[in-house]
């Protein structure tokens, strides 16, 4: 299993994913974390605090957090510094995204949700991966390039889910590895105000996944949304 999560911010995956990146490298699969940009300048008001900083100190810090919280979840951690607010990404910005997908080849992508309209990067974030991804697959025909099976394409859970064209269909338990997605949380000292929401969420999720299968050993868990049909012998 090789999972692959793209965020439009170095610390977009732990909130919405860390779980099940620790899930699947627990499993013996591996995960990569790939940001297009740090969230030097709209997600890192903390460090904009002390006084004479500057985007390169953050962007170094922003690094060393991400580096460290995929380090607790058994990742690895890229980042295409393609700024933020906005995030703009070009067809150059693009084809460094389709060789990432090329290079890591995975069963599983995830990325962002559509909309999101108190994050104007999310939404480029998934219009860029979609895209890439496609093109890194070669569209599921022969093409004159090198390119991979489709992964899956999942997005995960934005933080107004309501607002943001986002339905869960796949609930993941992450209960056996909540303290390493908490320790990966903790590693964001930037964002840490988002520290207890998030694992207030994973308690949320947990109620649902237990109603939805019975399972009452679900204690914690992560929600995503499929966006790729799945190929079954029966349903």
């Amino acid at each position: 299993m090789r999972l692959l999560v793209v965020g439009a911010h170095s610390a977009d995956f732990v909130w919405r994913s860390g779980g099940a990146i620790a899930v699947t490298t627990a499993a013996g699969g591996e995960a990569r974390v790939l940001a297009l940009s740090y969230g030097e300048r709209g997600e890192s008001g903390e460090l904009w605090k002390e006084p004479g900083q500057t985007e390169e100190r953050v962007k170094e810090i922003r690094h060393g957090e991400a580096e460290r919280a995929a380090a607790h979840l058994g990742a690895s951690f890229h980042c295409l510094d393609l700024g933020d607010y906005p995030l703009d990404v070009d067809r150059a910005g693009l084809e460094r995204i389709v060789e990432q997908i090329r290079d890591f080849a995975p069963d599983v992508l995830v990325t962002h949700t559509d909309k999101d309209p108190f994050n104007p990067d999310h939404a480029v974030a998934w219009f860029a991966v979609e895209r890439a991804r496609g093109l890194a697959a070669g569209a599921g025909v022969a093409s004159a390039f090198e390119t991979i099976r489709p992964p899956a394409l999942y997005t995960f859970e934005p933080h107004q889910p309501e607002l943001c064209n986002f339905v869960p269909t796949t609930f993941v338990d992450i209960t056996a590895v909540i303290e390493q997605k908490r320790a990966a949380m903790a590693e964001m000292q930037a964002q840490s105000y988002l520290q207890t929401y998030y694992a207030q969420r994973a308690e949320q999720r947990g109620n649902h996944a237990r109603r939805s299968s019975g399972n009452a050993a679900v204690k914690f868990a992560e929600a995503f949304q499929r966006h790729t049909p799945e190929t079954v012998a029966s349903l």
